[in-house]
Formats: structure tokens, C-alpha cells, sequence
């Protein structure tokens, strides 16, 4: 893919995504409207589906949507209400020792920069630009395998990790695709660019992709 061909992708994606399932934590931010959620919701996300974060989040939000309330219930209850998303009795520790630190050290209110969001435990940046983008709506690029994956496989970026990934968007990946790049390219590979097997043979950008290291596809 020309760095250029970019812009063109970036519509077809937009196009294409009204057909497919939102991201689980797109949904709660846009119902909900506070980093909290987005960041708790986040924090369950991790190796685990969507449809069981959407479940899980419901759940846990209707028992405590504020960090003083979430910190009035013990982990057990926070694990019983979010199972089973992956890593429950960690991600529920997790979740309960953030919700304090935010009250105790931020007066309940989720800070909005990288690295004061990169100071709480178990919060990676994946997560951090997650609050960032969907929490606040500032400038930032969430990198999940999804993105990682699909950048490289296109061609527009030659990297190893997710956080090298990140980089190499922020240097080259028109500012204005910055929010929205990491829902576009969740939807789409979970629905086409799948990690085996992807299905080119019905994708509308088949000709504008490298296929680095795709070996069958459908």
C-alpha cells in the first residue's frame, strides 16, 4: 500500500463498517459519555469478546458506574459480575485498586493524559489512548492486535510490536484518521480481515493490500 492510498482505504472502511458490529467499548462510550466507564470497560475487554464485554460491563455498571461506588464493593462481587470475561479475579483486583486510586488521588475523576493514565497498574497503552480517543475525544492511536496486524499486513507499516506500530502511525498516519482508525480496524477484522484466512476474495481493498505474510485466504 502507497502511503497515499491511505485516504481511499479509510473511506471504504467507512462504508463498509455500517454493516458491522461496533466495538464493544465504542458502544459503552457512546452511550455513556464518561472515561471511567470507557476505562473499566477497557480494562475487561482484554482477552476477552465482545459480547461478553458488552455483558460484563452492563452488569458491573449497574451495580457501580462511579469510581466511589465501584470501591464500596469487594473484589468478589466485582469478579461475580464481570465473569467470564478473561483474567476476572485479576481484571476485578484491577479494577477496584484504579476506582481508589481515582478517588483518593483525583478526587474520582479519570486523569486525561497518557502518562498519568500509563501510572496505574495493568494499564498499557493500548488502553491509555483507548480513554484518551473514546473517553475524552483527544488526539491519539489505539493499537490493538487488530490494528497491528492489519497495518502491517497492508504494507503501510513494517514493525514487530503494537507499541512500534503506534509509533510508526503517529509519524506517517494523517492526524484526522488518529481517533477513529482503531474502531474501523477492529470491526474489520473481526468481520473480513480475519488473522487466518482472511476473506480477500470479498474485500474492497484487496487490490490495495500487500497481503504481507497472508498464506491462504478465502
Amino acid at each position: 500500500m502507497k502511503p497515499d492510498d491511505i485516504h481511499r482505504v479509510m473511506a471504504i472502511l467507512r462504508e463498509e463498517s455500517r454493516s458491522w458490529r461496533t466495538p464493544a467499548v465504542t458502544i459503552v462510550a457512546e452511550d455513556s459519555l464518561s472515561p471511567y466507564k470507557v476505562l473499566v470497560s477497557c480494562i475487561i475487554s482484554l482477552r476477552t469478546k465482545d459480547e461478553v464485554t458488552t455483558h460484563a460491563s452492563k452488569r458491573l455498571f449497574e451495580h457501580a458506574a462511579t469510581p466511589e461506588a465501584m470501591q464500596q464493593l469487594p473484589a468478589k462481587e466485582i469478579a461475580k459480575l464481570i465473569y467470564p470475561a478473561g483474567f476476572y479475579r485479576n481484571k476485578a483486583e484491577q479494577i477496584l485498586e484504579i476506582s481508589r486510586r481515582l478517588v483518593a488521588e483525583y478526587g474520582g475523576r479519570v486523569p486525561d493524559t497518557l502518562d498519568e493514565l500509563l501510572a496505574f497498574r495493568g494499564v498499557g497503552r493500548k488502553t491509555a489512548n483507548l480513554v484518551l480517543t473514546l473517553g475524552f475525544g483527544k488526539k491519539g492511536i489505539c493499537v490493538d492486535t487488530h490494528v497491528h496486524r492489519i497495518c502491517n499486513r497492508w504494507g503501510y507499516v513494517a514493525t514487530r510490536t503494537p507499541d512500534a506500530t503506534e509509533m510508526a502511525l503517529r509519524a506517517q498516519l494523517p492526524p484526522e484518521y488518529w481517533i477513529e482508525i482503531n474502531d474501523l480496524l477492529v470491526a474489520f477484522g473481526q468481520n473480513l480481515c480475519l488473522p487466518v484466512s482472511p476473506r480477500c476474495s470479498i474485500c474492497r481493498l484487496y487490490e490495495l493490500c500487500a497481503r504481507v505474510g497472508v498464506t491462504h485466504s478465502r
